[in-house]
């Protein structure tokens, strides 16, 4: 039996995406934007940051473009907005772009090999050569990464710590 590497990688970014907008399930609007982490980590603000490097890294990156700029999108993407929810921007958008983030990504994977050169424009001069293959596994790396974030903070929200220290 062969294993087909491009396949088990989305099928590995398919899980974790699940998982990261799993964590938004049953919680109210302020649960979902609530910063839970000293530097203001909610579960919105990760979507809505995982949405941006769908649409950067498996489109952009390959002269895709999304067909819709999300709202937070800017020129420089250092100044862009995307680790936590604006006031204007609900849930709703916020997932749906998320959604057409991750279809847009899909469709690059399915047309393209792994060995398809990419430039991710953003990467320091001479390091932004790259290919579908080395993308794929950063996106599912960083989707890992955020999802496992926001299992924390979901476990914040459905169980606050208690403090055991008797002098708290």
């Amino acid at each position: 039996m062969t294993v087909n590497l491009k396949t088990e990688l989305l099928k590995a970014l398919r899980t974790n995406r699940a998982a990261m907008l799993n964590n938004l399930t049953g919680l109210p609007q302020y649960d979902q934007r609530r910063p839970l982490t000293p530097t203001g980590t909610n579960l919105l603000g990760l979507v809505k940051h995982l949405a941006g490097l769908e649409y950067g890294y498996l489109g952009e990156s390959f002269g895709r473009p999304p067909l819709e700029r999300p709202t937070w999108f800017r020129d420089d993407p250092s100044t862009e907005i995307d680790m936590w929810a604006t006031p204007d921007e609900s849930t709703a958008y916020i997932t749906d772009v998320y959604r057409k983030a991750c279809a847009h990504a899909d469709t690059t994977i399915t047309e393209l090999t792994l060995d398809t050169p990419g430039h991710v424009a953003h990467w320091p001069p001479g390091h932004q050569e790259t290919t579908l293959g080395v993308l794929l596994i950063r996106m599912t790396a960083e989707t890992a990464q955020h999802a496992g974030h926001a299992d924390i903070i979901r476990e914040l929200i459905d169980k606050p710590v208690v403090s055991t220290n008797p002098r708290s």
